[in-house]
């Protein structure tokens, strides 16, 4: 961030005491610390936890995790539960934080959490926001998930997780 957010003056590097350099707004007299964006992406997994469920987006050919923003006042885990149930159209349970990771083409917080589906009917799937989604085994799931992206690294993580 360059400059202050409330009234456009360019900031400057000032120390704080116990935070290091921070960005800081003269006129404004106030620390401006980074603003981004919240989100979440989930593993879904089904029922008998066999499997993983993936998704395709926006016209694009690779498979991904369920994921979407956090509305403001909204907690993480209500918007994992709000997320499975617009766009797949399943109710979840047991949800469990996994990790996060700072990713920087959107400026956003991706915290990763996994979740169980109470079915595996996709019957409800909303295709405004989904083109199309599948379940897979484990392995298959590794597979086809997006190669070097964040969802395969979040996906990866976990299924080392609980392998062990």
């Amino acid at each position: 961030m360059n400059y202050c957010y409330e009234c456009g003056t360019k900031l400057i590097a000032r120390e704080l005491e116990n935070e290091g350099i921070i960005p800081y707004c003269t006129k404004c007299g106030k620390y401006r610390f980074p603003i981004y964006s919240s989100a979440v992406s989930m593993i879904v997994q089904n029922p008998s936890r066999n499997k993983v469920l993936l998704i395709k987006q926006y016209g694009k050919p690779d498979y991904v995790l369920v994921a979407g923003y956090i509305n403001k006042g909204e907690s993480a885990e209500n918007a994992v539960i709000r997320e499975v149930r617009e766009e797949i159209g399943l109710d979840v349970r047991e949800l469990k934080f996994n990790k996060s990771e700072y990713f920087k083409p959107t400026n956003t917080l991706m915290l990763n959490f996994s979740c169980i589906a109470e079915s595996e009917s996709l019957d409800g799937l909303n295709t405004d926001e989904v083109d199309f989604a599948k379940w897979f085994s484990f392995d298959d799931a590794k597979n086809n998930i997006k190669q070097n992206s964040l969802a395969q690294r979040f996906l990866l993580d976990y299924l080392g997780q609980i392998k062990n």
